[in-house]
């Protein structure tokens, strides 16, 4: 709940002292703050609706639980944790800011040069929850905490020999 509370510290933050469309310079023009309400997703995509992505949020929520008792990792802890919290501290504004319930708008204020969207804390840990996610699977690493198994390498004599019983095996024998 570490990510969930930083998200929501952030964004009082950013509603009580900032002005809204306002760009305030943290590092330059690298990294700038700007008070925006978003009632999409990522780039404001699906403005009309947003009662969809709070139903969506609170289905992850629901997910996350019920998936909590099979971590087995410190790796999965992470990745879950890290989108409990996003997941929550998003929602909780779909639920609890305006126009009204459901619809909220989301508190973004992070923008970075490089980058087109803002964004906020709680978009920050669903991205690095992903990334984590991304890197556990490659690595074969179960969310009980197993590694999946990998298939034996065959060395180059073995795969020689394999090789020519096949072609052997296709080939007439002579008949005498």
């Amino acid at each position: 709940m570490l990510v969930y509370g930083i998200d929501q510290l952030t964004k009082f933050f950013v509603v009580e002292n900032l002005v809204e469309r306002e760009q305030t310079p943290l590092l330059g023009e690298f990294l700038q703050l700007q008070f925006v309400k978003n009632p999409g997703a990522a780039f404001s995509i699906g403005s009309g609706s947003t009662w969809i992505f709070a139903i969506i949020a609170a289905a992850v929520v629901v997910a996350i639980i019920l998936f909590a008792r099979r971590i087995g990792s410190v790796g999965w802890a992470l990745v879950f944790g890290l989108l409990l919290g996003g997941t929550v501290g998003n929602l909780t504004d779909r639920l609890t800011r305006e126009p009204g319930f459901g619809i909220g708008h989301v508190i973004d204020f992070i923008q970075l040069w490089v980058f087109p969207a803002i964004f906020n804390i709680a978009d920050v840990a669903i991205v690095f929850s992903m990334v984590i996610f991304v890197i556990l699977t490659i690595r074969g690493v179960r969310i009980d905490g197993t590694r999946i198994p990998k298939e034996p390498k065959k060395n180059d004599a073995a795969s020689h020999i394999a090789a020519d019983d096949v072609a052997g095996s296709s080939t007439p024998k002579d008949s005498a």
